[in-house]
């Protein structure tokens, strides 16, 4: 009886490897976009977690939060709001200019 138990026990862990092995996998999401500053000015902008500089020509990266507000920013302190992330800006690459 004890056997049976034991077999019967390793037959459905088997079964259930096999179904779950064939079980689809959702395709990872991007964790974050990246804003380029394509303006002639360095920019101070607020992510939703901290103050970054963009200076003029070169990018950030920041976390995909969707929901999360971009602001500008000036010496430590929150301006107008740029845009609010959405899921469709995940993994691109986004024109600053295309906010201001």
């Amino acid at each position: 009886m004890r056997y049976l138990t034991l077999i019967l026990a390793v037959v459905i862990a088997i079964g259930v490897t096999t179904a779950y092995a064939n079980y689809p996998t959702p395709a990872p999401t991007a964790s974050s976009f990246k804003l380029v500053n394509d303006t002639d000015a360095d920019v101070q902008i607020h992510t939703g977690s901290g103050f970054v500089e963009i200076n003029r020509s070169s990018s950030t990266s920041i976390t995909c939060d969707v929901g999360r507000e971009i602001r500008l920013a000036n010496k430590g302190k929150k301006g107008a709001v740029l845009f609010v992330v959405e899921d469709k800006m995940c993994g691109k690459t986004l024109k600053l200019s295309a906010y201001l």
